[in-house]
């Protein structure tokens, strides 16, 4: 169902699979889309990558794309569970430092990103998150207000249609010339009743709360991370102030991409994949000890 390039192939978990390709070699980097997304989301970042020299997994969620829909389970800290297990999968369960992921997560997969991140720092090397929800906004009748508008939304048989037209306007601001086709794809996916099924439950288990003690994990014990916000994202009361606030918390850069919503990797392709090279050259530029290291063994070669 993905556009993105390689074969798809299959990873086993309690409760189905999770669908996933690899492209490229290199130091790795795991790619997850938003709820409702496919992995085809990340089209324009692979190849970039790949042509700066890494390996890049980019995996659906449960019970979406080419996932199974047998999963009862869904949300922030199940996505998070699946994104570490592919790491482990990729690289090992016990990595040298070098060979660590870095984690690349839109939307609910950028807070998976965070849980991954706090809880196994021996498979995280790096963060790069785009438009993520590092706290809930939904509280108390908000939040049952929102979950009764999914439980219509997303219902048979217009739910589909709906979830396409909803996807398409968080892209506020400049949008891709392939977001008809890619909402397309997404439409044509959740016309299946085990895919809409899959999401509906997804939305109406989704709690951001589940990322709050990452999130206190990440301000003491820091991992390098590039933070994207939409300016125009519909999805936070204020990008600009939320870019702040996760910049405060979670640290390393973050980055407002002007005219863009909630699906930067597509509006922004250039800016985002901008930062996420900075992110990468910055972790694997030598560090002065091993800079020193080097020079001294050059000048001990010459003089041999």
């Amino acid at each position: 169902m993905s556009n993105t390039p390689g074969p798809v192939q299959h990873l086993s978990r309690p409760e189905g699979r999770i669908a996933y390709s690899v492209t490229g070699t290199g130091p790795l980097v795991v790619a997850t889309p938003g709820m409702g997304d496919l992995r085809s989301t990340w089209d324009d970042q692979v190849p970039a990558l790949v042509a700066a020299g890494y390996r890049v997994a980019v995996a659906d969620l449960r019970g979406h794309g080419d996932s199974d829909t047998t999963f009862r389970t869904h949300g922030d800290a199940a996505t998070a569970s699946d994104v570490v297990a592919l790491v482990e999968h990729l690289v090992g369960p016990h990595p040298a430092a070098d060979d660590r992921a870095v984690l690349l997560g839109n939307s609910m997969a950028g807070s998976a990103a965070i849980i991954a991140a706090a809880e196994r720092p021996d498979l995280v090397r790096g963060l790069a998150l785009v438009s993520p929800f590092g706290r809930e906004h939904a509280e108390g009748a908000k939040r049952a207000l929102l979950h009764g508008v999914l439980r219509v939304l997303l219902a048979r048989p217009w739910g589909a249609k709906a979830w396409a037209g909803y996807y398409t306007s968080l892209n506020k601001g400049h949008r891709s010339a392939w977001l008809p086709r890619h909402t397309a794809e997404i439409r044509s996916s959740m016309r299946d009743t085990a895919h809409l099924r899959s999401f509906r439950e997804l939305a109406l288990q989704l709690d951001h709360h589940e990322v709050d003690d990452a999130v206190r994990t990440l301000a003491a014990q820091p991992v390098p991370t590039v933070t994207l916000v939409g300016a125009l994202d519909p999805d936070y009361p204020d990008p600009v102030a939320e870019a702040a606030w996760l910049r405060s918390r979670l640290g390393g850069t973050a980055v407002v991409v002007p005219d863009a919503g909630h699906y930067a990797q597509h509006q922004a392709p250039d800016v985002v994949n901008d930062a996420i090279l900075a992110l990468l050259r910055e972790l694997d530029a030598p560090t002065p000890a091993a800079t020193t290291e080097s020079a001294e063994t050059e000048a001990a070669e010459h003089r041999a």
